[in-house]
């Protein structure tokens, strides 16, 4: 059940990013008609911005090569570990942007 209201709350706050319509009206049970910026949306297959449109699994997937690594150097032993975050592209900044984060945090080192 989590799952699904996490994949909810990323679909209506990637609106913008993906191929869903912004305007439409979800309180009415009427037959959609999607709005001339969803519909100039799946035409062009950019964003105003000129950027590609994504699909809600692609835009998922650009996500996905954010990773979090721990590091160490062998040679040096006494060296702390510290954390590498890649850092984000456009696509996968303005992602993080829309669901509230700024920036990513870096953990602690340990």
């Amino acid at each position: 059940m989590l799952a699904y209201y996490v994949e909810w709350h990323l679909r209506e706050s990637w609106k913008s990013m993906i191929f869903t319509d912004e305007y439409a009206d979800r309180e009415h049970v009427l037959q959609a008609t999607r709005s001339e910026s969803a519909l100039e949306k799946t035409r062009k297959k950019k964003l105003s911005d000129g950027t590609p449109v994504h699909s809600f699994q692609t835009l998922l997937s650009e996500m996905s090569t954010i990773v979090c690594n721990d590091a160490i150097v062998p040679a040096v032993p006494q060296m702390p570990s510290f954390t590498i975050i890649t850092t984000p592209n456009e696509v996968q900044r303005k992602a993080l942007e829309l669901v509230g984060l700024k920036q990513l945090r870096k953990r602690r080192q340990k």
